[in-house]
């Protein structure tokens, strides 16, 4: 019988953390068959600790770069229009 990971995770520390805005903790999930990379950061409101978590699918296409935006032209009176 093979042990059943639905609706399952871990999480650990995030070893190449380097700023502060990248994920105090990372790991992985499966929610309903679908697996999900889990970021979280420990958060403080209230005089209590509690984590933020941020979940993304792990078949999700990269992020293309953004593309540069076009260079403005600049106004040149020799332009007859």
């Amino acid at each position: 019988m093979s042990y059943d990971n639905t609706n399952r995770g871990t999480m650990g520390r995030n070893k190449r953390r380097e700023k502060d805005t990248h994920p105090e903790f990372t790991g992985k999930c499966d929610i309903e068959g679908v697996g999900y990379w889990i970021s979280a950061w420990v958060k403080e409101a209230n005089g209590e600790q509690f984590f933020s978590l941020s979940f993304k699918p792990k078949d999700a296409p990269q992020q293309a770069p953004k593309p540069a935006a076009p260079a403005r032209m600049q106004d040149d009176d020799s332009i007859p229009f």
